[in-house]
């Protein structure tokens, strides 16, 4: 399947602003990787994109890392985290939660034989993090708000228990990737839910989620998730609470992600600046797709990371 005229006007639009950069500087992603997303379009492709990233992403064991694995933070089967910190020891750290997607119904922090989403807790540890990969409850069996609370029980065991594993309890950045963005949001601005006063967090990092069940039909992962009655969506939306919080939010979206996210990102992008602290830090992704986004941490392509670093150095 050709790509369509959007993307193709698009991808020459990248590499014309890739060709006004010095010649020594290597670009972010190579020409056939971008067309290869381009080709595959804006859906999410699991399996085609995974075999386009797994060779770029380093294989275990992995050196300088020591892991923790299916460390229990709470009572259900679903509640583990593994925890990455370097083998030396080093002043405190700041901490970075990621919190995997998969349409509220699937997903997990990692699957044997593949390397994600180690690569995201390896990119942490060597960019000067301690790393927390968790997993959570699914729906159906577990609806809405089983998430956001599963991420409080995360929050409060890395607030409790961090300290002893290098990690500094003061600087929690809690990330989520789509269905995990939305429990990330949802945690945030939910705070009847926080198990750690004022929420535990030194920022939120938010990619590819959804933020307002009422600005557009729902698909059938919300109704899963979220129930069938359109009278609750409000209320279960996380937009009004990012937008009254005052823990500093970071938002993305991906150029090739579904419309749905980059619609709901412009959305939440235009309503956070009108919060008395200011603007959420914000960035649309180039050439990405919803799943190379973060297929792509721990390689060449730093993009993405710079944008985290930044937020995490400046708190904004």
């Amino acid at each position: 399947m050709k790509p369509t005229i959007w993307a193709f006007n698009a991808f020459l639009a990248v590499i014309a602003a890739m060709a006004g950069t010095a010649s020594a500087q290597q670009p972010p992603m190579s020409e056939d990787l971008a067309w290869k997303l381009l080709e595959l379009g804006r859906v999410i492709e699991v399996p085609k994109t995974a075999a386009l990233y797994a060779p770029m992403q380093q294989k275990e064991p992995y050196q300088g890392v020591k892991i923790e694995r299916d460390v229990k933070y709470g009572t259900a089967e679903r509640h583990l985290l593994d925890v990455f910190t370097p083998e030396t020891n080093s002043a405190a750290r700041p901490v970075l939660i990621f919190i995997h997607g998969g349409g509220f119904v699937a997903g997990n922090k990692r699957n044997p034989g593949s390397p994600f989403y180690d690569n995201i807790m390896l990119w942490a540890v060597k960019s000067g993090f301690v790393g927390v990969n968790a997993t959570y409850r699914l729906a159906p069996q577990f609806p809405y708000p089983a998430g956001a609370e599963d991420l409080a029980s995360v929050v409060q065991w890395v607030t409790e228990k961090i300290g002893e594993r290098g990690g500094d309890p003061s600087k929690i950045f809690l990330m989520g990737q789509s269905a995990g963005a939305v429990h990330v949001a949802n945690y945030v601005s939910h705070p009847e839910l926080h198990k750690v006063k004022g929420g535990g967090l030194a920022g939120a990092i938010m990619v590819s989620g959804l933020y307002d069940l009422t600005a557009s039909p729902v698909g059938d992962a919300e109704i899963t998730y979220f129930g069938s009655d359109p009278s609750r969506y409000r209320e279960r939306s996380s937009l009004q609470g990012l937008l009254e919080t005052k823990i500093p939010l970071m938002v993305t979206a991906a150029e090739l992600d579904p419309p749905r996210f980059v619609e709901q990102y412009e959305l939440l992008k235009q309503a956070a600046c009108k919060r008395a602290i200011g603007c959420a830090r914000t960035f649309m992704l180039p050439q990405h797709s919803h799943i190379s986004e973060v297929y792509a941490i721990n390689t060449s392509d730093t993009r993405l990371t710079d944008e985290i670093i930044e937020f995490v150095k400046t708190g904004k």
